[in-house]
Order: C-alpha cells, then structure tokens, then sequence
C-alpha cells in the first residue's frame, strides 16, 4: 500500500504532505512566480489561443499563465471551495464548454497530485483530507454533507483512490502536539479563506493511543479572509469603480448603478461571473450612460480582461500590511487602470466588526457547549493567513490572555498535521 498523505484543500491555497521516515511532516513544493513553495493556489485558468484552442492550467501554473498573458482570451476561476455546499451552483460554461464543480475541483486536485507526486518521489493514491466544521454557506447538516460528497467524487476524478475526511482544526491539532511532553485542554482556531473553524480538545501523550476521548466540541462560521478582503473592495475599491454612482436612464432619469453588481465583486468566487455575456453588455450599456464614465470604464475593463486576480493580490497585500504597520497603500496599475487608495488600520477594524463578532460568538457557543471557561484552556494554537489580522488576535488575547496564544506554519500546519493522522490510518 502507498503511504497516505495529507491534503489540505483551502479556499485560496492548497497544501499537501506526508511523513517522513524519521517521523516528521514533509511538504510537497511547488513552482511558480513566487519561487519554490509549499502551497498550491487554488486556482484555474482557461487560456484560449488563437486557433480556438483551450489549455487548462492550475495552480502555481496557472498563475504563471495568467501574469504572462498578453492578448490572449482567457479566464480565471478561484476559490472553488466556497461552492460545494451551495445546490444552485451544479456547473458553469467556460467557453464551449460546460464543467460541473467536480469536473473543475478534480482538474485542480489532479495537477496538483501530479506535481506534488514530482516533489515527493512518491505516487499518491491514498489522502487524509481537511474539511471545515461547517462549509460555506451550508445551511444544515445535509449541506454538509453534499459538499463532503461532492469534493470525494472530485478527488476520486483526480485519481485519489482511498479518502479519509478530517476536520482541518484537528489536523493542526496534530501539528501542535507532535513535540508535546505534557498533555494540554486546547482551542484550535483555524482561519483559512472560507471559513474561520475552532475545536477544543485535549493533546499530549495521554491522548496518542486514545484519539476518541480527545475532541471536546468543535464549530465554524462562515467568516474569513475573504470577507475580510470583501470589505476593503466594498469601502475601498468599489466606489472607484461606480459603486454607488449614477447613470442617465433611457428616459432621461437618473438612478444607481446597480448595487449587485458590486456584491459579485465583493466574492472572489463571484468575480468570474460578471464576465457572462448578459452581464458584459450591461456593464457596456451603464458605461455608455454613466455620469462618472471612467469608474465604469475601469470596471467594464478589469471584468473584461479578467483582472479580478490582481485586484485580489493588491487587496490581499494592503492587509498584510496592515497587520503590520497602522495604515496601507492599495494600489493597482494594468495598462489605462489605475486604482490608488489609503487605508488605515483603524478603518479596517471597523468594517470587519461584524465578522468578529461573528468569530466571537461561535467560540463563546464552543465554550458553553462544552461546559468550560476561558480559563479552563491552556493554550489557544492560531493558524492560517487571518491570525495575522492584529484585530483577530486581540480578540483572543482578550479572552484567552496573551500567554496563552501560540502560532507557527501558518499556512502549512493543517496539511502537516493532517499527515501525521494519515500515518495513523496507515498503521491501524
């Protein structure tokens, strides 16, 4: 039998890796504009050349593609991982072609097998895979389980053969305890780009041989890195964009750009969307009518030549600088485009409100349900891009106490941790 591995399917970026001889976690490493790196961007991109023809690329490649292009006619299709739980997206058409959401997810999952079988020196058949508490938008227990189902039917197409699901707060759990000497009740709160997960459990080496009596409670919300993105374009990007402006109307009135237009824009997963062909003609028709042309302008033109991914990068760069300094530069430059804004730590914090509120609740239903106080957890592990956010750490600083938080391999902890439950699958 292969050794299994550990996969972690993330919104925004995918990690993959397996335990070497000596016991320790070992990535998978990928090429690409970045370097040589342990993640895999969750991305597609259909590249149409000249002839009619279609490549497909994914990952790190796909961004390679996507940089390079010049004239070519393509599109860029991302944060797949949002859709699974969703029963109103069954496929989309990309070009000539229709793709269900599996046949798209197993194109992702298979390059990125392959290329990690490259890294590795190893086939890989056999996965432990993460999956969130809850999925996006899943709005019950049976949502969940579709969205388990569909992303099994996709790995399958992607030539994994056996698959274990593991929650991904677990996964980093076993992260964490690897090199534990002492046993600790901890809260795992895992922020990926999706979905914020949080589980409490005991770790240690009174829990290695009996994994069953070790899980306290876990939970998820919905919340994460994307939408933190979603409100720096909301309060920042859209308005130079059109976002609430106004267009003369056929009979002479004039009325709003509609505001829809700027949810779509607010969703990475979403973007994609406005480049249908209903869509493109209304956004041509607003520009023609509207009363600030060039912000319409500039949307029609980042929709048009699929620029959503570099809009993605600049807004994902200003937030990583905000975990770091009191104010950012957002800024966007791609041939006539020029998108320049401030933003201030200060403001930001204030337009995430909601969504740690939302944070703040689901590990405040944890604790009830599980019977415990702040008090009663020795160590909070933090893991994935969004613990960076000063804000999201001083929510549970507040709560937890700053010596309690620990952090490290942020975004390859889950993936690392998860191999070390498939080395156990291996063994049992």
């Amino acid at each position: 039998m292969h050794p299994a591995v550990g996969f972690d399917f993330g919104t925004t970026n995918c990690a993959l890796a397996v335990v070497a001889p000596d016991g320790a976690p070992r990535l998978a490493h990928f090429s690409g504009p970045d370097g040589d790196v342990a993640t895999f961007r969750s991305i597609l991109y259909f590249d149409r050349e000249e002839r009619g023809a279609v490549e497909i690329h994914a990952g790190p490649g796909a961004l390679l593609h996507y940089l390079d292009r010049e004239e070519h006619d393509g599109r860029l299709v991302q944060s797949l991982k949002s859709f699974l739980a969703s029963r109103l997206f069954s496929s989309t058409r990309i070009f000539d072609q229709t793709y269900r959401l599996e046949d798209l997810i197993a194109l992702l999952a298979r390059k990125l097998r392959e290329e990690a079988e490259r890294s590795l020196g190893m086939p890989i058949k056999h996965a432990v895979v993460g999956r969130p508490v809850h999925f996006v938008g899943a709005a019950n227990d049976e949502d969940d389980a579709l969205a388990q189902r569909r992303l099994e039917a996709a790995l399958h197409n992607a030539g994994f053969v056996d698959i274990t699901f593991e929650y991904e707060p677990v996964g980093a759990a076993y992260h964490y305890e690897r090199d534990l000497e002492r046993d600790e009740r901890i809260l795992i709160a895992d922020f990926g780009g999706g979905t914020s997960d949080f589980s409490l459990l005991w770790v240690g080496p009174s829990y290695r041989a009996r994994r069953s009596e070790a899980i306290l409670g876990q939970d998820g919300v919905d919340v994460a890195g994307d939408s933190f993105d979603g409100k720096i374009v909301r309060h920042k990007v859209a308005p130079l964009l059109g976002r609430n402006s106004e267009f003369e109307s056929l009979y002479g009135r004039r009325l709003p750009v509609p505001g829809w237009i700027y949810v779509h824009l607010e969703r990475w997963h979403h973007v994609s969307f406005l480049k249908s062909r209903r869509t493109m003609q209304l956004l041509l028709d607003l520009r023609r009518e509207a009363l600030e042309p060039s912000k319409l302008d500039a949307l029609v033109r980042i929709v048009e030549q699929d620029l959503g991914f570099m809009l993605y990068r600049a807004v994902e760069h200003a937030k990583r600088e905000l975990s770091e300094q009191s104010n950012a530069r957002l800024r966007l430059e791609h041939d006539v485009i020029t998108l320049d804004a401030e933003i201030t730590r200060s403001e930001f914090d204030g337009w995430i409100s909601e969504e740690l509120a939302k944070i703040s609740g689901c590990v405040d239903r944890l604790l009830a349900r599980t019977g415990l106080t702040a008090e009663r957890v020795d160590r909070v592990f933090m893991t994935g891009g969004s613990s960076f956010v000063p804000a999201v750490r001083a929510l549970f600083e507040r709560r937890f106490g700053a010596e309690k938080l620990r952090g490290g391999q942020e975004l390859t902890s889950v993936a690392s941790g998860l191999a070390l439950r498939a080395a156990e699958v291996v063994r049992a």
